[in-house]
């Protein structure tokens, strides 16, 4: 029988095997974890990077409605066009943040700015819990990374995801003080923080901290525990909520259903049908197993709880139900307690890179539609007033990142425009001309293939000088002597017969 060559006769003999294979194999190490998620949580803000206007949905009106409340009534177009409320309220986060950095660097740089802030803050937050629970950085965070990019944040729902970010901060700091008896020092500002930045982040932080101590305490008595988190109570009760605070709307079932099979909508209805199916059977896999960590386990069940039981409108705010599944699924990777090996670590954060990457490719599109779609501005005088029209193609799987792009003309021309959330007793900004039908979602056409627009009586367009249109479906009609000033592939601005001259 032939004999072994030297070499393999040397491995066996010495118990080495490949080398490749036995890196593969061994755990990775504190900081190589740790590099490789601070990698990753800085790479998260590569959209806003690429980007020239971030293709947030509902970032143009939120930018507007910054800059009416900045501007404090100076402009005279503002100032005749918009009235705004500040109202003690849970939802106030980037709007307090944003006042003073405007002043600084200005107002499209400032929302900007803080926009590439809070996904790569809300990685560190998953960083830092993970870290204070369990001393490295594994498979857990890059797996939670996946859902920093969820609907909410491809919505441009600013606060709430500010929120997220600073809850899971919290919460690590939460953790980190458990032995101090004087912890509440800490936290009764904290709760009241959380609670003004938004009510929903705030409440998901109470639901980690009851999550936590219940699984130390086995007894309901933890929620005794929270009460440092629980001031923010007060006020809620004072103001008694916003207009339609607490609704769930009609046809619950079959919305809780829709907004489950689209918790991770982007861009690939493949690729995000996917990403929920893999996040639901690893979750399974790892509770089988026993891999859960009770510590944010029991948060984990009662945030998946809660997107069936929580109703769609709260505090004035729509989607509270749909924004806490990606939330579930972040907070239940976070859980996952297994020293996995190297190779599988490694492979982890692949689904984020990929969806990462789907974002990245279509913001840089999109991006360049909107400026050219912006031109239009330079045939529009200031304080003109606008009608603006988005088709949205009803089987579109993608957001649509254009739906309140004319609201740019309120930031930089004093537009009176019908994109903005100005409903009275709901928002903080109000609308002085055009009615009570000027408002989102007056704009938004829904489109069904073989049908086709119609805009010759179009409601807004009689309030107003200007008609913006952008689709991809073009009309069929439009308002009696109307005059085409200007036209991209799928947008056009028309000055309406109706026109009154600017003042």
């Amino acid at each position: 029988m032939e004999s072994s060559p030297p070499m393999m006769r040397h491995e066996r003999e010495s118990g080495e095997g490949p080398t490749v294979l036995r890196m593969a194999l061994a755990r990775v190490s504190s900081r190589e974890g740790l590099f490789l998620a601070l990698f990753l949580a800085l790479l998260s803000a590569m959209p806003f990077i690429i980007a020239a206007h971030p293709q947030l949905t509902d970032y143009p009106s939120h930018l507007a409605r910054y800059g009416i409340m900045i501007d404090g009534g100076r402009d005279p177009f503002l100032a005749r066009y918009y009235d705004f409320h500040w109202q003690l309220t849970g939802n106030l986060g980037v709007d307090l943040l944003i006042w003073p950095l405007a002043k600084l660097i200005g107002l499209e740089p400032a929302g900007r700015v803080i926009g590439m802030i809070i996904p790569p803050l809300t990685a560190l937050g998953l960083i830092a819990v993970e870290w204070v629970l369990r001393r490295r950085i594994g498979i857990a965070t890059l797996m939670a990374l996946t859902f920093i990019w969820s609907p909410a944040m491809v919505l441009g729902f600013y606060n709430f995801c500010l929120s997220l970010a600073l809850l899971l901060l919290s919460f690590a700091l939460w953790v980190r003080l458990d032995d101090w008896p004087k912890r509440w020092l800490v936290f009764i500002p904290i709760g009241l923080a959380m609670w003004l930045c938004h009510a929903s982040g705030w409440g998901v932080l109470g639901v980690l901290v009851f999550g936590y101590e219940f699984h130390k305490r086995k007894s309901l008595h933890a929620v005794l525990a929270t009460w440092p988190l629980a001031f923010p109570l007060i006020p809620m009760l004072l103001s008694g909520g916003a207009k339609g605070a607490l609704s769930y709307g009609s046809g619950v079932g079959i919305f809780k259903l829709a907004i489950w099979i689209q918790a991770m909508r982007d861009q690939s209805f493949t690729l995000d049908i996917v990403t929920l199916a893999l996040a639901l059977l690893v979750l399974l896999a790892a509770g089988l197993a026993r891999k859960i960590d009770g510590r944010l386990g029991w948060a984990t069940l009662i945030l998946l709880i809660l997107t069936f039981a929580m109703p769609r409108h709260f505090g004035g705010g729509d989607y509270a139900d749909y924004r806490l599944i990606a939330v579930s699924l972040m907070i239940g990777c976070l859980a996952i307690d297994w020293s996995a090996p190297r190779w599988l670590v490694w492979l982890a954060p692949v689904l984020f890179l990929v969806r990462l990457d789907l974002t990245c490719a279509a913001w840089e599109v999109n991006s360049r539609e909107t400026t050219q779609i912006l031109k239009a501005l330079d045939y529009m005088p200031r304080g003109a007033r606008v009608a603006g029209v988005i088709v949205v193609e009803a089987r579109n799987w993608s957001l649509n990142p254009f739906e309140h792009v004319m609201s740019y003309a309120t930031v930089r021309k004093s537009a009176l425009v019908n994109s903005h959330f100005a409903i009275p007793g709901v928002h903080m900004l109000r609308l002085k001309e055009g009615g009570p039908g000027f408002v989102d979602p007056s704009h938004r056409i829904a489109h069904w293939p073989g049908r086709k627009v119609w805009l010759h009586n179009f409601k807004p367009a009689k309030q107003a000088d200007y008609l913006w249109f952008i689709g991809r479906t073009m009309p069929s009609s439009l308002p009696e002597g109307a005059k085409v000033l200007f036209a991209t592939r799928h947008s056009f601005l028309v000055r309406l017969a109706n026109r009154a001259a600017a003042r």
